[in-house]
């Protein structure tokens, strides 16, 4: 017997639509359908057929369609570059980026597909149990809801799609409906290069959707990247199933007496203004050893000036729009109850429409927000220290953590740093927001569910089944 699927939701008629406009001026970039909660059965049996449809790929086609679909973007950079830009307020040139980052994305998963099938146990390692052999495999969860932010709207599905895919599963996909047209995008061109359509369901919605597809029975786990209030929610409403999650940081970067400033003035300018600082490992909190204090502040200040702020399609500019004009409002907002507080404005802390002029703090209070709380905005907080020891205990003080980076040019430094700050990576003589898509990523203390990076994902995606043969 034949199944047949329902209908795609770009074949359902919903209505009503939601309006995709550009953050940098407001222009209307497309409509998309919104999905209703009432929708969601229809969707869930499409996904239902998807898993089984996912489950019977054999690994050289996994493989293959994300290949073929990582060198279809590649040759379509410039088309998925423009893309973001329009729908993100990526710079032209950071857009780029994060399109050959989601080619390396899809490329590590589809290694992954043909590598992560499991091992042989070595029974005869106990007593007992010579006679026999075995070994495990990797397979899939089934149904796996992914929900993905606005700030990189391309390469973090990529993230949640491609381990999914590898691992044979079906994917429940919802981008944020502030940013989805790159992620239905990388759906097509997933489709184009063979993946079948039931594989992947995407949706577009709000917060009433989002509770309803993570509360679903069928679905085995939910993949979400976003903020701890959102995954507080997600966690309350999902039930019996696995959770990982991508939340927010508050990253910390000490810089030492003994650094190459030129070098930690410019990764952590680049660190904290990626995006528009709409990042959630941008280096937030800058620790800098007293002696060298002035110095680094004098010059970060002098490049954070230096930096062009404006249309995110020139190709000279260096930051763009934050997403909306809210978010400028919000951040201005918080930058102003941390002055009323004490702190004093270096540079910046001038806003138009969405465009947040790149703004360096110093003398921030511990007790301000913008301290204890992500600022995920161009916002920037300089601190001296007098030794080693304080400048641990303060990166360490906010109680959850991403990354957190040292420049340093002693190696017994480094390492000690290593071994004591409390983050899911520490970034040596590079910023905080340094991101390889194969290493492990996520979160230590408060709010830490699961890790990314390709094969750490897979992982997770995936399950173990072990088989044990007696010979006697």
């Amino acid at each position: 017997m034949t199944l047949q699927a329902p209908l795609t939701p770009r074949e359902m008629t919903l209505t009503p639509t939601i309006a995709v406009r550009s953050p940098f001026d407001g222009a209307w970039l497309a409509d998309v359908p919104e999905t209703q909660v009432a929708d969601l059965p229809a969707l869930l049996a499409r996904a239902r057929i998807g898993a089984g449809v996912a489950r019977a790929l054999p690994r050289h086609a996994r493989a293959a369609i994300l290949d073929r679909a990582a060198a279809q973007i590649a040759a379509d950079t410039e088309i998925f570059a423009r893309r973001i830009v329009l729908e993100a307020g990526k710079t032209i040139r950071q857009a780029r980026k994060e399109v050959a980052r989601c080619v390396n994305t899809l490329r590590l998963s589809a290694d992954e597909a043909r590598r992560g099938g499991g091992e042989v146990f070595p029974f005869d390692a106990f007593p007992g149990s010579e006679s026999r052999q075995g070994w495990f495999t990797r397979e899939p969860l089934g149904m796996i809801a992914a929900i993905t932010p606005f700030n990189d709207p391309l390469n973090l599905v990529a993230h949640k799609l491609g381990p999914a895919i590898a691992g044979g599963n079906a994917v429940l996909l919802k981008p944020s409906e502030l940013a989805p047209l790159s992620a239905l995008a990388l759906v097509d061109a997933l489709v184009a290069a063979g993946l079948p359509e039931v594989v992947v369901t995407p949706m577009i919605g709000e917060a009433g959707l989002g509770r309803a597809l993570v509360s679903a029975r069928d679905v085995r786990m939910v993949s979400f990247t976003g903020g701890f209030r959102t995954g507080g929610a997600i966690a309350a409403a999902a039930g019996l199933k696995k959770l990982a999650m991508d939340l927010g940081g508050n990253a910390p970067v000490i810089v030492m007496a003994d650094a190459d400033l030129d070098k930690a003035v410019a990764g952590c300018v680049s660190g904290a203004f990626w995006a528009a600082g709409q990042n959630c490992i941008g280096a937030q909190r800058r620790l800098i050893a007293r002696p060298v204090y002035e110095a680094f502040r004098d010059r970060f200040v002098t490049a954070t000036r230096a930096l062009v702020t404006g249309d995110p399609m020139a190709e000279d500019s260096d930051m763009g729009p934050m997403i909306s004009e809210a978010a400028a409002g919000l951040i201005a907002a918080r930058t102003e109850a941390a002055v009323a507080l004490g702190a004093t404005v270096l540079c910046g802390h001038q806003r138009q429409g969405a465009l947040h002029a790149p703004t360096v703090l110093e003398g921030v209070p511990h007790a301000a927000a913008l301290w204890q709380e992500e600022a995920f905005a161009p916002v920037v907080m300089l601190e001296p220290f007098d030794n080693f020891e304080e400048a641990i205990a303060r990166a360490n003080a906010i109680p959850f953590s991403l990354h957190a980076g040292i420049f340093t040019a002693s190696l017994e430094t480094a390492l000690a740093a290593a071994e004591r700050i409390e983050a899911g990576g520490v970034m040596i003589n590079d910023s905080s927001d340094y991101r390889f898509d194969a290493m492990p990523f996520g979160g230590f203390k408060y709010g830490s569910l699961g890790r990314e990076g390709v094969r750490f994902a897979y992982e997770e995606m995936t399950q173990p089944r072990a088989i044990c043969l007696n010979r006697g």
